[in-house]
């Protein structure tokens, strides 16, 4: 990968100590522009940043330095933890977001993305399973960046993040609070009832129901599983 485009934010602070740097969070921009998208993350009065930020056309420009929190999760949790922004590093991808016009994210723009995550791997020893994120999954319900046009399949075809792939047994019929407990399983914060609706934007992108139907659960199953053997 070339050489991010230094454009550098002041929108940032020490990262806490006793939160291990462990997920890669993946955002998308919500403006009309990459260039107001990176005028905001650098206003003061925003107080809003990422690490890095990929235009359209694949550039990457770095924003805050590795070593530091940016302010890009927010209100938000995943597994227990709920200073996401001192666990994880913040990509916003640049794309007009569900409220100007959302659009599918341009081939080069994955392709930079999928290069900046694997060296961001290998750099700080993270999980390629158990780092990649949605916005949407650590603060459901308040947020739904990346969104169903986000190609999670392919990105763990490239072995960043899992696809669950479920078995006939999967199928079976739900019992009790057993889709609860899943998410709960998997990291989502269960008080919210939009988590099943944001594990459906990032594993079942076809049916964005917020509903327990049967190929949701099988993925649910699926992916509790596997994450629970790595």
């Amino acid at each position: 990968m070339s050489k991010p485009i230094q454009h550098n934010s002041m929108n940032f602070n020490a990262r806490d100590p006793a939160v291990a740097l462990q997920f890669i969070v993946v955002h998308y921009t919500d403006m009309e522009s990459g260039g107001a998208a990176l005028q905001r993350m650098c206003d003061p009065a925003a107080q809003v940043s990422a690490h890095y930020m990929i235009e359209e056309d694949g550039r990457v420009f770095a924003l805050v330095d590795e070593s530091q929190r940016a302010w890009h999760a927010g209100k938000s949790f995943w597994r227990g933890i709920t200073d996401l922004n001192s666990a994880s590093i913040g990509i916003e991808l640049v794309n007009p977001g569900h409220s100007g016009g959302y659009r599918a994210f341009p081939t080069v723009q994955i392709a930079a993305l999928k290069l900046l995550m694997h060296e961001l791997i290998k750099r700080h020893n993270l999980s390629p399973t158990h780092a990649p994120l949605a916005h949407s999954d650590i603060a459901p319900g308040r947020k739904q960046d990346p969104g169903e046009l986000f190609p999670w399949q392919k990105l763990a075809q490239d072995g960043l993040g899992l696809w669950p792939v479920p078995q006939a047994e999967d199928y079976d019929d739900v019992e009790g609070d057993e889709v609860k407990d899943l998410l709960r399983r998997i990291g989502y914060d269960v008080s919210s009832p939009a988590a099943l609706l944001a594990f459906q934007g990032h594993y079942h992108p076809k049916n964005l129901t917020g509903t327990p139907e049967p190929e949701t659960v099988a993925r649910l199953r699926a992916l509790a599983r596997v994450m629970a053997s790595r």
